[in-house]
């Protein structure tokens, strides 16, 4: 929001400064974000008129003016604007006269002196000398009756004037105007408003367009006028262009400027059709598909059933609330127009013109909410401009009000009041606030009433009202109290390490730490995760990025293609992020994550050689061990057991379940050949996926006595099965009753035969293990240890079939 001070004091004018008015409305809630004088400082620049052009004897391209400045004798200037001639008033700047630095930031000094032979008294400046603005193809010409011969130029353009450019947030739709801004200013200041009045014009015929609203969910109401033989030729008057120019809008036509600056006074936006131009009534209504209209920006677009519109008996002419059509737009060969101006409903408004990739001012307000009670009075504003300017014949209004919206009024308790701000304020504070935000308040046994006025879309609940009586009383004055609680630290478990302590241990594996989005490709999904039915967002970033991820495989393999694709050849990396699961079984009172289980997850991906280019071995590429590696270090102290297993993005025989305490709390494994196929990578990744909380528990420590006595080992070789795993001998070791005297059991050799031998079978194979016995308060004796081997020996006997070898 840009606007001129001078337009602001026009309404409200506080004997403040300018800089003091900044500062009140940033406090107030209406962040400045800019505060630039109009034009950078000069001097001794005055309105001359040219009272004659002559050809300069010495030089085809300068002419000799005789310029009057109000002295009496008439100046000598040379000049070489194309537009000097006689009769037009100039910026002339006299002898002696500073205008604005040039590139070399030095102020440039008007000197007497000769151009080509000719005395020249001072010089005839264009806009973009001024610094005004950048035009330069010639003089800045001055409306001859607001520019007196000899005036300071400063004073004839207000050029001691200030804009300020407001940073709004979106719930402060009634100060999107001039005159918004200047009731808030009276507010926050007491200074008096200056209030509008709207007269209306009396009708010379009896001229009405047919309209009809079909849609009441997307136009509350309806006024339109309709306006005979306009001259729309007409000039825009100075200062109207000025305040426009001020206010960021570059002037147009007279109609055009006429509609832009009501827009900016009272926020609120109309349309002008060309009238001769629409075909029967007109239709207020939601688009219908396969429509299409054709802008006044030259885009053509197709609308559907949830773009409002307003169309006539042949075809769309408006996108409503945002911009007109072109085949209705008004031009110099329009004679007869037709004023609108609605208020349409925020829902319906707002994000359509964001779905056409463009942006008006009047979705930006129609969006946040415009005053549904003035739209009569602003037309007839409105119509009074146009006949000033473009002449014209005026119609009966017509005005029709289908569905307004109702405001609710809203309770403010003012010990709650007290109690949220941190200060004392009483019940006559809250009414003086109201008063001045001119907030309809009624008090009762503490509790005041206030019924929000048409223009504030902003009030609905009691923290709304709250916040009005603190930017009243003024932010400046709340106290400043230190916060009183208790400082008490908060230890962290013993029984669980910090997420950082995991972060820290990966990157020590050589792993990098990658952030991805949680929402993925859907066939990411599918493919990689199996899950086919994924949680889909209502509203994505970006097509293929609809579905949220139960699985953090994906994005991990989309970081290693990224930099493969950069020619890197050794990729480790991981994540710590969550992921969404459905789950009936989560119930919220936030429906919308209910029926979605949301766990921690940490993943991590190895491609290429295990330990980077070096000297010591050849280069080589990681296999599965070197990942369940990783895995073990990262699990440690915990003891994880691992059971081939399947997963929709892992190799079927390279993949491996992981279990804690008879839990599954993860999978590792090689990327399946599919997948590896279709991402086109050269080599196969290794990945892993765990339970966060899993691999953040630990078990805490417990003291154990040095042992007093020597430990016994004893070595055996075992004949099993040839598909019987290491971890189902060694879970049989460790079940034998040993009567607590098996302290370790450690596989250390294994003999696969090459063809049979009296011993040994071809299906069958020789596991050496190595036994720990020990006790804590004695010696073992030979008949213990031979007794405890005997019970290792039984029991791979009876659960694996297993023989003791030899």
């Amino acid at each position: 929001m840009q606007f001129p001070e001078s337009w602001l004091r026009a309404y409200c004018n506080p004997p403040l400064a300018t800089q003091q008015i900044a500062d009140t409305l940033t406090m107030g809630g209406m962040e400045v974000e800019e505060l630039r004088p109009v034009a950078p400082p000069f001097t001794k620049v005055v309105v001359g008129e040219i009272r004659q052009a002559v050809q300069h004897p010495n030089a085809d391209r300068l002419r000799v003016c005789q310029v009057d400045v109000g002295q009496g004798a008439l100046l000598n200037v040379v000049c070489g604007a194309p537009n000097a001639r006689p009769g037009i008033r100039v910026p002339t700047a006299l002898v002696g006269a500073e205008l604005p630095p040039g590139e070399d930031g030095q102020p440039f000094v008007i000197k007497l002196g000769k151009l080509r032979g000719v005395e020249s008294q001072g010089m005839l400046c264009s806009a973009r000398e001024l610094k005004l603005s950048e035009d330069h193809a010639g003089l800045l010409e001055l409306d001859a009756a607001h520019a007196p011969i000899g005036a300071d130029i400063r004073e004839v353009l207000q050029l001691d004037d200030h804009v300020f450019t407001l940073k709004l947030t979106p719930n402060l739709a009634h100060a999107l105007s001039v005159y918004g801004v200047a009731r808030e200013l009276s507010a926050l200041t007491g200074a008096p408003l200056k209030e509008p009045t709207f007269e209306p014009v009396q009708p010379t015929h009896d001229a009405k367009l047919k309209v009809k609203v079909s849609a009441p969910d997307l136009c509350g109401r309806f006024s339109g006028r309709v306006i005979r033989n306009v001259n729309t030729k007409a000039q825009t008057p100075q200062w109207m262009v000025d305040r426009l120019a001020r206010c960021g809008q570059r002037s147009v036509t007279a109609l055009v400027d006429i509609s832009n600056y009501v827009m900016f006074e009272f926020g609120r936006p109309s349309h002008i059709f060309d009238f001769d131009k629409i075909h029967g009534a007109l239709d207020v209504r939601w688009g219908r598909a396969g429509e299409q209209l054709k802008l006044l920006n030259g885009n053509t677009i197709e609308v559907d059933e949830k773009v409002g519109v307003i169309a006539d008996d042949r075809e769309v002419e408006s996108l409503a609330g945002i911009m007109g059509g072109d085949a209705t737009a008004v031009s110099d060969e329009t004679k007869n127009v037709y004023v609108e101006a609605a208020f349409w409903w925020p829902e319906a408004v707002q994000g359509r013109s964001r779905r056409y990739n463009f942006s008006t001012d009047a979705g930006h307000r129609f969006e946040r909410g415009v005053d549904s009670s003035q739209t009569v009075e602003h037309i007839e504003y409105l119509t009074r401009l146009v006949q000033e300017i473009c002449g014209g014949e005026a119609g009966p209004m017509d005005d029709q009000q289908v569905k307004l919206p109702q405001r609710q009024p809203v309770r403010l308790r003012v010990a709650r009041a007290a109690k949220v701000i941190g200060m004392p304020v009483t019940e006559a504070q809250c009414l003086d606030a109201f008063a001045r935000l001119r907030l309809p308040a009624q008090a009762e046994a503490g509790t005041i009433t206030v019924t929000p006025p048409p223009y504030r879309f902003d009030l609905a609940i009691e923290e709304d009202l709250i916040e009005e009586v603190t930017r009243i009383i003024g932010y400046n004055a709340l106290p400043t109290t230190a916060p009183l609680a208790p400082i008490t630290a908060k230890l962290p478990p013993e029984g669980r390490r910090s997420r950082n302590a995991l972060r820290r241990l990966l990157a020590g594996l050589g792993y990098q730490e990658t952030i991805n989005f949680s929402f993925v490709e859907e066939h990411w999904e599918k493919d990689l995760a199996g899950n086919a039915d994924p949680i889909r967002l209502l509203n994505p970033i970006a097509s293929q990025m609809s579905v949220m991820r139960s699985s953090l495989v994906g994005s991990l393999l989309q970081a290693l293609k990224f930099n493969l694709d950069r020619k890197a050849e050794r990729v480790r990396v991981f994540e710590l992020g969550r992921v969404f699961v459905r789950d009936a079984s989560v119930q919220t009172t936030d429906t919308t994550v209910r029926g979605v289980r949301q766990p921690m997850k940490v993943a991590g991906l190895a491609y290429g050689d295990p330990d980077g280019l070096q000297w010591g071995r050849k280069a080589t590429h990681g296999d599965f061990y070197d990942v369940k590696g990783d895995v073990q270090a990262l699990l440690a102290p915990l003891q994880a057991q691992y059971a081939p297993a399947q997963h929709p993005a892992l190799h079927p025989g390279r993949c491996a379940s992981i279990r804690i305490d008879g839990r599954e709390v993860g999978f590792v494994g090689e990327l399946h050949p599919r997948w590896r196929q279709q991402w086109e990578l050269p080599h196969a990744p290794l990945v892993f996926e765990l339970d966060l909380d899993a691999v953040t528990a630990r078990r805490v420590p417990q003291f154990e006595p040095v042992p007093r006595f020597q430990p016994a080992e004893r070595d055996i070789a075992v004949i099993v099965g040839e598909k019987v795993t290491h971890d189902q001998l060694l879970s049989a070791i460790r079940s034998a009753d040993t009567g607590g005297l098996l302290r370790d059991a450690f596989l250390f050799d294994v003999y696969k035969p090459q063809q049979a031998s009296a011993g040994l079978a071809l299906n069958e194979k020789s596991l050496a293990v190595r036994l720990t016995l020990a006790r804590s308060d004695a010696t073992l004796t030979d008949e213990q240890i031979e007794a405890a081997v005997r019970a290792v020996v039984e029991r791979v006997t009876t659960q694996l079939g297993g023989r003791l070898r030899g």
